[in-house]
């Protein structure tokens, strides 16, 4: 809070001192009471709302296909040899780079942002998943073999719940990308709802410099909140996880 206290105080100091014409750079205790007066705003709360949905949907979906899919790269080696190259060529792509491709399969509504988001959000669930089932101690594989337990019983039983601390890291790092892609998308795509498109139509004139300060910084508190949340879960439901989880 100090260092978020410290930078709202330089952003002050600079646009009131001249360096940055006060037109672009407006400061935070205009922008501040900007926010404010947006969230009494019926189509800004809706926008506020279509970006936040759009961004747990991806997240979820994403933990949904990456889990399982970590789940089985971890655990068969012949099908992780055989896949991560694929994988490997995939990762490094930006979702954004995909946005024209995206936009003329699926035209411009929640589809787009959504699938993009998945895309850029599964690659953190999933490595960190595979990477958990390589920590996994050998001894509580074997113990639950001796108890006659099955393969796809030692996944459910052992392997996951190891793995769960990580896959909860995955998630947090996944939701920050889901949420600056699905806003990215709604800024470049122009026609679908939500924050960034709400910046980008402010954006037209620097008249409302202080609508578009205003919701990059209410992107900023969505990230900010989310990421604590999810900390403060991890913290309650693995306790006795002393790594932390995840890379």
């Amino acid at each position: 809070m100090a260092g978020l206290a410290g930078l709202f105080l330089v952003w002050e100091a600079v646009s009131r001192s001249g360096l940055v014409p006060e037109n672009y750079l407006r400061p935070p205790s205009v922008v501040l009471v900007t926010l404010v007066r947006l969230l009494g705003d019926a189509d800004f709360l809706r926008a506020l709302v279509a970006t936040a949905l759009a961004t747990l949907i991806s997240v979820v979906l994403a933990t949904a296909i990456a889990v399982p899919a970590g789940l089985v790269l971890g655990s068969a080696a012949v099908v992780r040899r055989a896949v991560m190259a694929l994988v490997e060529f995939l990762r490094p792509i930006p979702s954004v780079a995909l946005i024209p491709l995206a936009l003329l399969t699926f035209g411009t509504g929640p589809d787009t942002k959504i699938v993009l988001a998945v895309f850029g959000g599964v690659w953190p669930i999933l490595f960190n998943t595979v990477y958990a089932l390589d920590e996994l101690d050998p001894l509580h594989v074997q113990t639950a073999r001796a108890f006659g337990v099955g393969r796809l019983g030692v996944l459910g039983r052992v392997a996951l719940p190891s793995a769960a601390p990580f896959v909860l890291t995955g998630v947090r790092l996944s939701t920050a990308i889901a949420l600056a892609v699905v806003v990215s998308v709604e800024l470049f795509s122009g026609g679908t709802i939500g924050l960034g498109q709400t910046i980008m139509e402010a954006s037209q004139g620097a008249a409302e410099m202080d609508v578009v300060l205003a919701g990059t910084v209410l992107a900023g508190v969505l990230g900010y909140a989310a990421n604590a949340g999810l900390e403060k879960l991890n913290d309650r439901l693995f306790a006795w996880n002393a790594r932390g989880g995840g890379r």
